[in-house]
């Protein structure tokens, strides 16, 4: 089995981006990090923060910003000669209504810019994503606002129970085990609780 080898969570660096939906990648990313005792430090050589879990598995978060996130990942991967096979890629799905995961391997980047560096920078589609989802603005003109922008509040505790999941399924990816992950977390999607209006944010 191909255990992963190397974790990597998009999302955009710096405060202003922290909550937005873009970021789910990361927050994954940062929980599981947490999880195993790693500490994400600033790794100029691969152009991100990094954390090593112990043996030959790394967490990486890109600080390049989303569509230049292959440079980030394909530095360490050949620095540590990480198969793309070994690589698994948490990444914000917009195809996906919010408290949705899917685990798949391979495939098109679906129009997300992080995807698309990384299979340029590898020079293949050939590794593994767990797609978090983030819900569609319904109009294609809205995307990029909607993904820059922090989920609604019953949207974002979804979310937040999808990451929890997939967190909770760890041990079964740790060990390359991903038929046995894909039908803990392909899920279906989750209803969307009426949200208290006076919560919303105007």
């Amino acid at each position: 089995m191909n255990a992963p080898r190397l974790i990597v969570g998009l999302g955009n660096p710096g405060p202003v981006y922290e909550r937005t939906r873009h970021n789910a990648g990361f927050w994954l990313a940062e929980m599981l990090a947490q999880r195993l005792g790693v500490s994400l430090r600033r790794e100029a050589r691969f152009h991100g923060l990094a954390g090593r879990a112990g043996g030959d598995l790394w967490i990486l978060l890109p600080q390049t910003y989303m569509n230049r996130s292959g440079q980030a990942v394909a530095a360490l991967a050949r620095f540590y000669r990480v198969e793309p096979a070994h690589i698994l890629v948490l990444h914000d799905e917009l195809d996906l209504p919010p408290g949705t995961l899917r685990l798949k391997f391979g495939g098109g980047a679906g129009g997300h810019n992080g995807l698309k560096d990384i299979a340029s920078h590898l020079g293949t589609q050939d590794f593994w994503r767990l797609r978090i989802g983030v819900g569609h603005p319904g109009d294609r003109n809205e995307v990029v606002s909607h993904v820059l922008k922090p989920a609604r509040a019953e949207e974002q505790a979804l979310i937040d129970e999808a990451l929890q999941r997939a967190l909770d399924a760890w041990p079964i990816l740790a060990r390359g085990d991903y038929q046995a992950a894909m039908q803990k977390l392909n899920t279906k999607p989750a209803a969307i609780r009426p949200a208290d209006t006076s919560e919303r944010q105007p």
